[in-house]
């Protein structure tokens, strides 16, 4: 979110709170600061009752991690006055929706929170037999919009993390799809005009219409719809080949009409060329996304990390498993770089990458995350598996011969962060951790592996 997007949204917060009574704010102030437990545990309470919410949430998450998030949150938000930095306040909900966004937070559980804790603030404001009916009227819908507004701010913030989200999502299913799009694209081309041109020479020697190939079971047809069609699912070329490949089905019995058959054959053709143009559309599109891919390594760039991120946080959710990250940094690089020219570091730096592909399983995924750092994400493996590969990894490089010249190589050692998925939806905190892990690693004089245990377990 900008800055000035951040200061409309503050200026609103400020305008449309400090319009309420002095005496109704503190009062919500201090029914949220002395009651924030008891919300907080209505709020979770609810939450856990709804089919989705179990996914996300568990009890021993709520009151390992969660309650004294949610706490803090609600004495935040009901403790404004008129020197509060509703800036900040804007910034805190905003990165709340991000989370949301980034762990597929189903939007009702929200919708659902905030009814359940207006729900709770009316059971409060009940229960003081002393207050007045039309203060408490008025004491709820400051609860309401303070609410409200808090919502709006996350729902801002929300749509714009998942649309960023989903097309990282859309792009990466592209990316995976078609591993050298160059390569396809000629190779299906090529196939499209083998086809054109054996229908014109089966034409000119007489073969029976019936027994014509169909452009469906051609190779060019074959790959389509059981690859391309799947690569390019959504756009609307992938649409407009489908319809043109009908067409041209729909027209070759027509060419048992000897009297119309060159004009069925320019039709023909013109679908043809049709196919050819979107066909190439399609590529084009996914050549823009080879961004993706580290040009230097070949490797994952960072781009997709959060996307593949997220589908093993929810495939490992779903079915029970784990994950391991192990966060790896080549040690005193920068002096390949000053002694032997940025060339060099570039030629060690591909051959640490095929390395470390080599030393990975075809399921795991290796990022270049830019300069020396690459980060290992190890499907289905545990602690005792991660610092495996991690020490065996170490190890390689190590007695590695990075070659720096025909005749000249150097050695080179790395220092490791590794650790395990720990269960929560927030895949930003496992990030986090393996981070501090390969901190610690270097702190600590490098060439080694550290390992972090996870502060909280599902």
């Amino acid at each position: 979110m900008s800055n000035s997007a951040i200061s409309f949204l503050a200026s609103e917060w400020r305008d449309s709170i400090l319009i309420y009574p002095l005496d109704v704010r503190l009062l919500i102030k201090d029914i949220a600061n002395t009651h924030s437990e008891e919300l907080a545990s209505y709020f979770y309470e609810s939450l856990l009752e709804d089919p989705a919410g179990k996914l996300f949430l568990s009890h021993e998450a709520v009151q390992a991690s969660l309650m004294g998030s949610m706490q803090r949150w609600i004495q935040q938000v009901f403790s404004v006055d008129e020197s509060t930095d509703f800036s900040a306040n804007v910034e805190l909900q905003q990165k709340v929706g991000e989370v949301h966004a980034r762990i597929d937070l189903p939007v009702h559980l929200v919708l659902l929170g905030a009814r359940t804790l207006k729900r709770k603030f009316v059971l409060l404001l009940e229960a003081d037999v002393e207050l007045e009916l039309e203060k408490r009227h008025i004491a709820f819908q400051y609860v309401s919009e303070s609410i409200d507004i808090a919502m709006e701010v996350m729902s801002r913030a929300y749509a714009k993390s998942f649309d960023r989200k989903s097309r990282a999502e859309e792009s990466y299913r592209l990316f995976s799809a078609i591993h050298n799009a160059a390569a396809e694209k000629s190779r299906q081309q090529s196939a499209l005009l083998d086809w054109e041109n054996q229908l014109m020479f089966d034409l000119t020697i007489g073969t029976p219409i019936s027994n014509l190939q169909l452009m469906q079971v051609s190779d060019f047809g074959l790959w389509f719809t059981h690859k391309g069609s799947h690569a390019f699912e959504g756009f609307a070329e992938t649409k407009i080949i489908f319809e043109s490949m009908k067409r041209v089905e729909c027209l070759l019995p027509l060419l048992e009409e000897r009297n119309q058959r060159i004009e069925i054959i320019k039709e023909i053709r013109s679908e043809v060329r049709n196919i050819k143009i979107n066909l190439s559309n399609l590529f084009d599109r996914y050549n823009e996304l080879d961004a993706g891919r580290d040009e230097l390594t070949r490797l994952l760039s960072r781009k997709y990390l959060s996307v593949v991120l997220s589908k093993e946080v929810s495939y490992a959710r779903k079915r029970n498993v784990t994950f391991s990250l192990v966060l790896m940094d080549l040690d005193y690089f920068k002096e390949v770089n000053d002694n032997y020219g940025h060339e060099t570091g570039d030629l060690v730096l591909q051959q640490c990458s095929e390395l470390l592909m080599n030393q990975c399983r075809a399921g795991d995924y290796v990022f270049r995350l830019g300069g020396e750092e690459f980060l290992i994400l190890l499907v289905d493996t545990n602690k005792e598996g991660a610092l495996r590969v991690a020490n065996k990894i170490a190890q390689s490089i190590r007695e590695e011969k990075f070659a720096i010249s025909n005749k000249q190589t150097i050695n080179l050692t790395a220092s490791f962060g590794v650790t395990l998925f720990d269960g929560h939806p927030d895949y930003s905190l496992s990030l986090n951790r393996v981070d501090k892990a390969l901190y610690q690693a270097k702190n600590n004089g490098r060439n080694q592996v550290v390992y972090l245990e996870p502060d909280y377990v599902r």
